[in-house]
């Protein structure tokens, strides 16, 4: 299993990005996927992921500004992040468990500036 995140960039506070995550294979489909970051000097955390049954959850910081999603056809998952805010700046992977091993992508940076 393969992930390749990309669509970080460096953005003003207040504006958006849409990270995506792209899989080799259908991977995706009815397994649990997350999106999560890392910044400087801190644990990594879980932003937001789906369950495999489909139950979506995002940690409390981020609720009503991300928005987590997948194409299952194009063996992708996406991160919309809307209104970030300059602690939303961190390392940001994706994360898939395929039975029962975790894979992790290549982490793509996100930066917001004040």
């Amino acid at each position: 299993v393969q992930l390749q995140a990309s669509g970080g960039g460096v953005v003003q506070a207040g504006g958006s990005l849409r990270l995506s995550c792209a899989a080799s294979g259908g991977v995706f489909s009815r397994n649990a996927v997350g999106w999560h970051r890392q910044a400087p000097g801190k644990n990594r955390e879980l932003v937001a992921g789906i369950t495999s049954s489909g139950i979506i959850n995002y940690e409390d910081s981020v609720k009503g500004r991300f928005t987590i999603s997948r194409d299952n056809a194009k063996n992708t998952m996406y991160l919309q992040m809307n209104n970030l805010k300059p602690e939303d700046t961190a390392v940001y992977s994706c994360a898939v468990t395929y039975f029962g091993v975790n894979y992790w992508g290549k982490g793509t940076q996100v930066t917001v500036s004040s």
